[in-house]
């Protein structure tokens, strides 16, 4: 995406939610608003005409809501594009619902015009969105080991010992430095980890890591509250 414009879908049936969201994100040289939808299936057909970057994707909608749009997007191949959830509620089931759907993390619609700038940008990076902190209190509360414990398993043999760790790591929270500290690893080493993590359980990003460790029950509800908070998105 060198030279080009991240190409950003607002949907929401709220017109002050998009019209704001335009207004910021269209400001910027590099951000481009190039469609918004008043629903989950205006949503899904902007994305196949138009296969953009990231979509900003409201929760509840009427008729077809973001989640199910969400599904449909992913069951689709996504072609790269990343949805992030807007939601009114940072600890909702269907928020963490659309995040095992594929969903790249969530925004409050609150949020300041500076850290949904630097969201877009970084979920179109594939970078993690969210503070991990807040992605395991969601995932937490309403995941729920799978009972295809087969499937996982054979995911997780592909993993040498140290990816385990590193995984394990994740799922509980921590970022990047935070793992390389406590493995007595270099960030960059840990980053190396993680690029091949993802691919090996196919998994989009470490949003989708932390849901699988905890459905996989590789980690428990309960594990490493102890560990120190992480930032959240830079202002």
């Amino acid at each position: 995406m060198s030279g080009q414009r991240l190409r950003v879908v607002i949907a929401d049936d709220q017109s002050l939610v998009r019209a704001g969201f335009r207004m910021i994100l269209d400001a910027q040289e590099d951000i481009a608003v190039v469609a918004e939808a008043r629903d989950g299936a205006e949503a899904v057909a902007a994305w196949r005409r138009l296969r953009p970057d990231v979509i900003l994707m409201d929760i509840r909608m009427p008729d077809l809501d973001g989640l199910e749009a969400t599904r449909r997007i992913m069951d689709g191949g996504g072609d790269g594009c990343r949805v992030v959830i807007l939601t009114t509620f940072d600890l909702d089931e269907y928020v963490y619902a659309a995040l095992r759907a594929g969903a790249s993390g969530f925004l409050l619609k609150d949020v300041s015009p500076e850290q949904l700038i630097a969201a877009v940008r970084l979920v179109a990076a594939g970078d993690a969105l969210l503070a991990p902190s807040i992605t395991r209190r969601l995932v937490e509360r309403f995941a729920r080991p799978t009972v295809a414990s087969s499937v996982s398993s054979g995911a997780l043999s592909m993993l040498t010992p140290r990816e385990m760790e590193v995984l394990k790591l994740m799922a509980r929270g921590l970022s990047n430095a935070e793992i390389a500290t406590a493995l007595f690893l270099s960030e960059a080493t840990v980053k190396t980890h993680v690029a091949r993590i993802l691919p090996k359980l196919e998994l989009r990003d470490r949003v989708q890591a932390v849901v699988f460790a905890y459905e996989a029950g590789l980690v428990q509800p309960g594990d490493g509250h102890n560990n120190a908070p992480v930032p959240p998105l830079p202002t």
